[in-house]
């Protein structure tokens, strides 16, 4: 049985997702909705329109029958007063000339006659009024149908609709914008029987609607046709426009989402590398939004803390690697402790050990030589200790900074001097000094210094080749005391060199050494030259072999002076 996976579906996808269903679906309907509300509404314009264009053409149809009838009316009452047939025609013709648009104005004998003369105009496309006279004659008057349709329809020349002034014969008397194939598939749906009065539709076209008004007197009527230009005009542009407007609306939409959307991608795609980075171990990511106005308040203030977070991690990082150096130092430090107690102390322990058990045995005679040579050698061995406890105390004043100097003006000859005479040279190297007796004063504490050049040249005598002299120069350099401890050794490598100033650091492999030493004769010495405020640098190359650099500065004035007086 297969079980259903679903799967996370990305930010983008959803957002998709979320912009068909909340955005395309609803414009879309949106759009369906208000196109046939628009469409409904203009259709029910077009219709009343219609109706209301019918009525205005009968209102002026009306008016102008109700206008002539008047006239003639009152024309047929002056009539009265003339009593020749002369001069009522002459009357009439200047009557005649004074109405608009009537090409004539005559009296009929009879009904018969006037009957005549209104089958004639209709033969002619003209209208007929005629109103009977008190003596059974009848006023007729003749009107031009061509010129009446101008007056007619002036106040609807600007609209394009159709329409159509009927006989109740089917006569086309009067007609706005007339095209013939739309007057006759107009005529073709007019109802067979018409409604007297009132404004009826017809057809079978909703949004083309169809009028007429049939009118009893007089006898005709009036269609107005709804064509297809004013429905294409009204309905069809309407809705073109309206489905036009969703779609820009929709465009516009999609494009500022799409713009939001791609900000917000790539902003999230920088908090997700910047996540994997830290997940793998890179402490120093930082996140690097592209900042917009689409960028959300709560991405760039989590972008902030992540970058906090993570510097944190980093500053705790390095502390922890720190420590753990410094841990690796310690543990270092301490194995090198262990090795140099158990290789350091024994020996000179075993020594006094030794000869103090042979100098205490009662059981055998020992000489005056014996003796003292004995002692020479517990003294010896002790000094030894002695030197080893003192440079092994130093080592955390020399790392606390808490190193104390006595600085004064020094007199260097004599320091090398007493340096000369504490060395242990067992090989009797030869030592050799060059010094001026007026070479200045340097500035430092006479006890520290001559600690520092006996370890120099011990550290010289030990690891010099055989036969070879030990040489200590001097200079004047800058304002500032150097002196060079020389000595003709193997070239020892610069990563080497480097690394002699380290805690228990010989040259010699710790394993086989051929020297004895804890490894803290560098070391020391340059913690007392930086506390005397000097520095000192190692050098080995081919035509030195090995050169300990010592830079102290001169005394001042003050101090030389208060070195005369003491």
């Amino acid at each position: 049985m297969s079980v259903f996976k679903f799967n996370r579906l990305k930010i983008v996808e959803q957002i998709a997702i979320v912009f068909f269903f909340a955005v395309l679906i609803p414009m879309s309907v949106s759009a369906f909705i208000i196109n046939n509300v628009n469409q409904q509404s203009i259709r029910y314009q077009l219709r009343e329109s219609a109706v209301l264009i019918s009525n205005i053409v009968s209102d002026e149809i009306d008016f102008f029958t109700d206008t002539v009838t008047g006239n003639l009316e009152q024309l047929a009452l002056s009539l009265k007063y003339f009593k020749s047939s002369s001069r009522r025609a002459e009357y009439l013709k200047v009557v005649r000339e004074s109405m608009q648009n009537c090409e004539d104005l005559v009296i009929a004998a009879n009904q018969a006659e006037a009957d005549a003369i209104r089958d004639n105009n209709k033969l002619q496309n003209k209208a007929t009024i005629a109103v009977p006279l008190d003596t059974g004659e009848v006023l007729v008057a003749t009107y031009s149908l061509v010129e009446l349709q101008d007056e007619l329809f002036s106040s609807l020349a600007d609209d394009s609709r159709q329409i159509y002034v009927l006989t109740n014969d089917g006569n086309l008397i009067a007609s706005h914008n007339f095209a013939d194939d739309d007057f006759k598939k107009t005529m073709s749906m007019l109802p067979k029987n018409l409604k007297i009065g009132k404004p009826v539709i017809f057809g079978d076209v909703k949004n083309q609607p169809l009028v007429y008004v049939a009118k009893d007197n007089p006898k005709i009527t009036i269609i107005v046709n709804t064509t297809e230009a004013v429905t294409d005009r009204t309905i069809y542009k309407g809705r073109l426009k309206i489905v036009l407007s969703i779609i820009a609306a929709t465009l516009v939409i999609l494009f500022v989402g799409a713009l939001y959307t791609f900000y917000l991608y790539i902003n999230i795609r920088q908090l997700f590398k910047g996540i994997i980075a830290l997940s793998k171990g890179n402490y120093e990511r930082q996140i690097r939004l592209l900042i917009t106005a689409f960028t959300p308040h709560e991405i760039v203030f989590l972008a902030h803390e992540f970058n906090s977070m993570a510097s944190e991690i980093h500053k705790s990082y390095k502390q922890l690697k720190k420590n753990n150096r410094e841990l690796k130092q310690l543990n270092e430090f301490r194995s090198n402790l262990i090795d140099t107690v158990s290789h350091e102390l024994r020996t000179p322990l075993t020594s006094i050990q030794g000869y103090t058990t042979r100098l205490m045995r009662n059981d055998i005679t020992i000489d005056e030589a014996t003796r003292q040579k004995s002692l020479r050698i517990i003294k010896e061995q002790s000094d030894r200790l002695k030197r080893l406890i003192e440079d092994l105390l130093t080592i955390p004043d020399i790392e606390g900074m808490r190193l104390r100097t006595d600085i004064e003006s020094v007199y260097l000859p004599e320091v090398f001097e007493t340096s000369r005479i504490l060395v242990k040279n067992k090989d009797n190297k030869e030592i050799v000094i060059n010094i001026a007796e007026d070479f200045p004063n340097v500035s430092g504490d006479k006890t520290r210094l001559e600690q520092v050049f006996v370890n120099l040249i011990e550290n010289a005598v030990k690891y010099a080749k055989p036969e070879t002299k030990i040489v200590v120069d001097t200079a004047v350099e800058n304002g500032k005391a150097k002196v060079f401890v020389k000595n003709d050794c193997d070239v020892i490598p610069p990563k080497q060199l480097k690394r002699l100033f380290e805690k228990f650091v010989r040259l010699d492999d710790n394993t086989t050494r051929t020297t004895r030493g804890t490894g803290l004769g560098l070391f020391i010495v340059k913690g007392l030259v930086e506390a005397m405020d000097g520095t000192i640098e190692l050098h080995s190359n081919k035509e030195v072999g090995f050169c300990a650099e010592v830079t102290l500065k001169l005394a001042s004035g003050d101090e030389v002076l208060n070195a005369a007086g003491n």
